[in-house]
């Protein structure tokens, strides 16, 4: 009976040290959803656009839409999240259409038609290099650039924001870290311990100097509500958060009359200011 019981835990924990190997050395696969096939463009929801290919610093080659707006008040620049790619968002390009601003819409290395492989330190240099896109080759301001991060997206651009000097930051359905959100994905493993990822949009904002919008819903099933209220109590004023609805995915009803009203009032106050 005790050598049986002794086999058995020996069994059990060869099977947690097995299951915590293969979190340790599969973690790019469990943050990374990446899509190559481009299912939409912008003209199919009635926008013109030019497709643009930006050269990073370590030589992988980003695709991306740049979408103009007449008599544009700004610009805005989106980091998607860890699924899809850029045609997953084309709704985006109509509501920042419509606010008035531009909008470069691009996807990280290993998405879409962007060259590479997705990695933490390679989509901060991705970050880095639509920044100068944008700045340099469209000759936008940093002041009337606006950093909108979708939910990983939103680590990435709290990131550049504390390196650059942009006009605003969005934060949408983001997360505090991958550390926390491990731990709330995998309570049963010491994943704090093993974790190579870091995405810490919190650690970011308490060296971002911009105004901030968070938005978030307290029905995400993906990322939980209580990040989004850590993220506010860090990020400085000024700042706004608005309540969103529905889970991770379907939070954003994109042509949501609160939604734009809110998001739009905001930027415009502080764009403006910037001007």
């Amino acid at each position: 009976m005790f050598m049986l019981l002794k086999l058995l835990i020996m069994v059990v924990v060869m099977t947690y040290l097995s299951v915590v190997l293969l979190v340790y050395f599969g973690q790019s696969r469990l943050i990374y959803y990446p899509v190559q096939k481009i299912s939409y463009t912008p003209d199919a929801i009635g926008l013109g656009y030019t497709p643009v290919n930006i050269a990073t610093s370590d030589g992988e080659t980003l695709y991306g839409w740049w979408v103009s707006a007449p008599n544009a008040k700004g610009t805005v620049l989106f980091f998607h999240g860890n699924a899809g790619n850029i045609s997953h968002r084309i709704n985006y390009l109509k509501m920042f259409e419509r606010l008035g601003y531009n909008t470069l819409l691009f996807d990280y290395r290993g998405y879409g038609q962007s060259s590479g492989v997705a990695s933490e330190s390679g989509t901060y240099l991705d970050a880095q290099a639509v920044w100068r896109y944008v700045t340099e080759t469209q000759g936008i301001a940093a002041e009337q650039v606006v950093l909108f991060g979708e939910s990983l997206g939103g680590a990435v651009a709290a990131w550049l924001a504390t390196r650059e000097k942009p006009g605003l930051l969005v934060l949408a359905s983001a997360f505090t870290s991958v550390p926390d959100m491990a731990a709330e994905l995998y309570p049963f493993l010491p994943v704090r311990w093993i974790t190579r990822f870091k995405y810490n949009t919190l650690e970011s904002l308490q060296s971002v100097t911009c105004p901030i919008f968070i938005a978030h819903s307290p029905d995400d099933d993906i990322v939980p509500f209580a990040q989004s209220q850590r993220l506010l109590e860090a990020a400085p004023e000024p700042k706004e958060f608005l309540f969103l609805h529905g889970g991770h995915n379907s939070g954003f009803i994109f042509m949501q009359p609160e939604w734009i009203k809110s998001l739009g009032t905001f930027m415009d106050a502080h764009i403006a200011a910037a001007r």
